[in-house]
């Protein structure tokens, strides 16, 4: 695309730069309004400008991404309420054996659990029960805290449900659940082991520790929403008291106020058995629906209406823990990065970046690599994605159809391990760092600064260990 008018292109780059910066640092001094009214306002400024018209803006906003989100936080809210996360927590916990172990452990559920319910539900929910952990081994935060927050961002990237840019990359490529799965799947899977390996060798020392009382393995995940006056040391250990004080107003809860005949007939613990098998059962037909290559965003939503409709309730306890500012952000988003690519200002940029980022090439990759680390740490990913992926995919085209697969396939995963590079690369770090400095117990401060020592090499080792293994099996 050639260039705009003059007054076009820095019209449009003022709108954007206002929405890079609230994105990077939401609480700025002089316009502390925060990421969701940031992108907002850069939305309104595009149109304002008339970098983009009001038509043009309605249509850039996807809404099958938007409905993927919705649905994917409203599924993800019943497994929650089912005890899908405990059962995560307990496993992290069974027969432990000290430190070392206990950081592996993390590091493979956390991966293999963000790939199937993103890495920012997993971090939420499993942030505060890893600290518990690690406080009843006398072991030290910043390990598990580290491994919990990169092993998330790693793991996320091997499906498209697993964090918002790989479903703009999953929709906009029209690749299907399978053939990305199965494309990313051995640069996940030895991202993972690398990633932990390097953690095992940086906190070796750290992770002796001592072996909890037998009494103290049970202990149980931590929901979301329990308040830090409610955490005492009988409730983490006690199986029996998994669900917080919430949680009778939340999905799946123990006490189920309807009035259904079938309901009213059933014993308490058979009625607590049949929502939760329900919830399992659905999801994995979901997760099956996928791979079929159904269509993604409506395979979610219904999965997520019928969660609903079979718990036989009022839905807006449900409904109210869906983040709604998250999908404000990515509308305005939409509209942020359409009006900006109306500029001419990325395709021109591009264009001279182009010759030296062919795929075909070491050399070209290592350079596309780099490009998209750094614009990853600098505007984020997910802008990162909307900005290159259809630049990068009409290069790639040039070479040969697979090329054009394996670059999206790239994208995804440089820009997801991208993420690992420093505490703002992305949302999942964000998440942990907030959760570990507010618990009760094993608080921990996680600076921006302790992140980047770890998470500059092991990005940069990971990434360069996982692009040789991109599309391997598709290709095979």
């Amino acid at each position: 695309m050639a260039l705009a008018s003059l007054s076009k292109v820095v019209l449009g780059s003022a709108a954007f730069g206002v929405f890079w910066v609230l994105a990077v640092f939401p609480s700025v001094p002089f316009l502390p309004i925060g990421r969701t009214a940031g992108a907002l306002l850069s939305a309104a400024l595009m149109v304002v400008f008339h970098v983009i018209s009001a038509d043009d803006a309605y249509a850039s906003v996807d809404l099958p991404i938007l409905g993927l989100l919705f649905a994917t936080m409203v599924v993800g809210g019943y497994l929650k309420g089912a005890g899908m996360f405990g059962h995560l927590g307990r496993l992290l916990a069974w027969r432990s054996q000290g430190g070392r172990d206990l950081l592996c452990r993390v590091c493979v559920v956390t991966a293999l659990a963000s790939a199937l319910f993103t890495n920012d539900t997993c971090c939420v929910v499993l942030t505060e029960f890893v600290l518990e952990l690690a406080a009843e081994r006398n072991l030290p935060a910043k390990p598990f805290l580290l491994a919990l927050a990169t092993s998330a961002n790693i793991g996320s990237s091997a499906t498209p449900i697993g964090n918002p840019q790989n479903l703009v990359i999953a929709f906009n490529s029209k690749i299907s659940f399978v053939a990305f799965f199965l494309g990313i799947l051995p640069a996940m899977l030895a991202g993972m082991a690398v990633n932990m390996v390097m953690l095992l060798c940086m906190y070796w020392k750290d992770l002796e520790g001592i072996s909890p009382n037998a009494e103290n393995k049970d202990m149980v995940a931590i929901e979301e929403g329990r308040r830090p006056s409610q955490l005492t040391a009988t409730t983490l250990k006690s199986p029996a008291r998994v669900l917080s004080a919430d949680d009778h107003d939340s999905v799946m809860a123990e006490s189920i106020s309807t009035k259904h005949r079938w309901f009213m007939q059933c014993s308490e613990p058979q009625r607590r058995l049949f929502l939760k098998s329900f919830a399992y059962i659905v999801t994995a037909g979901m997760l099956v629906a996928y791979m079929l290559g159904l269509n993604m965003s409506w395979t979610a939503i219904t999965t997520a209406v019928a969660l609903i409709v079979v718990d036989f309730r009022d839905a807006e306890a449900c409904l109210a823990k869906v983040s709604y500012s998250l999908l404000v952000f990515f509308t305005g988003m939409f509209v942020t990065v359409s009006g900006f690519n109306k500029t001419g200002l990325p395709g021109a940029i591009w264009n001279v970046m182009a010759p030296y980022s062919k795929i075909n090439h070491v050399s070209g990759v290592t350079v596309l690599s780099l490009i998209i680390l750094l614009l990853s740490n600098l505007a984020s990913n997910v802008p990162t994605v909307l900005l290159m992926g259809h630049e990068v995919a009409a290069s790639a085209a040039t070479i040969s159809p697979a090329a054009v697969t394996r670059s999206w396939l790239l994208l995804a995963w440089v820009s997801t391990v991208a993420g690992n590079l420093s505490l703002l690369g992305s949302a999942a770090n964000l998440i942990v760092c907030e959760q570990a400095r507010r618990v009760p117990r094993n608080a921990h401060d996680l600076t921006f600064w302790s992140h980047v020592v770890f998470g500059v090499p092991s990005t940069l080792v990971v990434t360069a260990v996982g692009i040789p293994l991109i599309g391997l099996i598709n290709a095979a």
